[in-house]
């Protein structure tokens, strides 16, 4: 066997967001470069000039191609096309470069712009993809935005996109669920992400109060939350419901209007910087998801020892929750039966707690270092 270290490169747009994919990497990367000696290198389009949002082990190196894709945001449709089109064949001379200097083992796209032409790269490296989302949600437009010339662009979008997984080496999904719907690809495997922190402790589950964490839109489903605990409040009025996210609260707050509850015992927060205190200071966890990759919040809720309640959406709940053990599943969309699992938890705290031990179990499933190792696995085997 060869004693070289394994040289492997990240293909991702930036590391200046903090984001679920951006603190999933760094996490990895620092893992792969500290535990098992491997040769990390990331490579960006985007945010040249800016700090990481997360701490980066000095023994990973970056290198930025300055592409900037992010002008895009601020141009026309037509200039869009134009400007795209010249920074995508500038992005592929790049990175072609880079690629042929560094000859790398493997080299990981996380799906963005490079998978147009990341296999046509002759580096002799092995290529993976990394999906950080579900199919589902996946280039997925809203229901009420729906129209046929979306529709159309979806189904060819696609099409192309599954000829270029095809081609991959390997394709990495995050649940045992979306790798089932793939039919078309035989080279898929599911690894899921690891939760971001060590809990410092388990909750005690005694407080009064049920927590859900994410941006707020549309596709979290705060709003079907919102309905279920006009149900729950109407019976547990001292019961308090917290959501944290970033995004625009406004809609959520008529809602919560419309329906009569009162803003202190329906809280909706913005971000929070301590967010495990957050954890710790409730008795459950509920995911309203429409579709999900992997919550990465419902992760970090095990850890720290909350039952959960979950709407059975693609993807991730299935793969998280054990119904009846850490746990309740409830039918995707019906809001009255998540309102009566909340309600069976409230009402039930020898279970709850019982719910709670099981989900911290769980949670060891997703610890980075029992990870690590199936991506080692994986890597290896290549």
């Amino acid at each position: 066997m060869n004693d070289k270290p394994l040289k492997i490169v990240y293909c991702t747009p930036a590391l200046y967001l903090a984001g679920g994919v951006e603190r999933v990497l760094t996490l990895k990367a620092n893992y792969f470069a500290e535990h098992f000696g491997y040769d990390i290198t990331i490579i960006l389009t985007d945010g040249k000039g800016k700090p990481f949002a997360y701490p980066m082990s000095d023994k990973i190196k970056v290198i930025h191609l300055d592409i900037n894709f992010e002008e895009l945001w601020t141009c026309s449709f037509l200039k869009k096309i134009f400007i795209y089109l010249k920074k995508q064949r500038i992005y592929k001379r790049k990175l072609t470069e880079e690629l042929m200097r560094i000859r790398p083992d493997i080299t990981d796209s996380l799906l963005r712009r490079e998978i147009n032409f990341i296999t046509d790269i002759k580096d002799g490296s092995k290529k993976i993809g990394e999906l950080h989302t579900s199919r589902q949600n996946n280039r997925s437009f809203k229901d009420n935005e729906i129209n046929i010339v979306k529709a159309l662009f979806a189904k060819y979008w696609n099409w192309s996109l599954v000829r270029k997984l095809r081609k991959l080496d390997k394709f990495v999904v995050l649940t045992n669920e979306d790798k089932e719907g793939w039919t078309e690809l035989d080279n898929v495997v599911a690894i899921p992400n690891p939760v971001s922190f060590t809990a410092k402790a388990q909750s005690t589950l005694t407080s009064k109060r049920v927590l859900a964490v994410g941006r707020y839109d549309y596709v979290k489903g705060f709003d079907r939350l919102l309905k279920a605990w006009a149900m729950v409040a109407s019976k547990h009025p001292d019961w308090t419901m917290a959501i944290y996210g970033d995004g625009d609260k406004s809609p959520y707050e008529q809602l919560r209007q419309q329906l009569g509850l009162d803003a202190a015992r329906c809280q909706l927060n913005g971000v929070t910087t301590n967010i495990q205190d957050e954890y710790l200071a409730s008795a459950m966890y509920v995911v309203t998801s429409r579709y999900e990759g992997l919550s990465m919040a419902m992760l970090e809720a095990i850890s720290c020892g909350l039952p959960l309640v979950a709407f059975a959406c693609p993807c991730g709940p299935r793969d998280v929750v054990d119904d009846g053990i850490n746990g309740f599943l409830v039918e995707n969309g019906n809001v009255s039966q998540l309102a009566e699992k909340i309600i069976y938890m409230i009402e039930h705290p020898e279970e709850r707690t019982r719910m709670g031990a099981n989900a911290v179990i769980k949670s060891a499933r997703y610890k980075i270092d029992r990870l690590a190792k199936d991506w080692q696995q994986l890597f290896e085997s290549l």
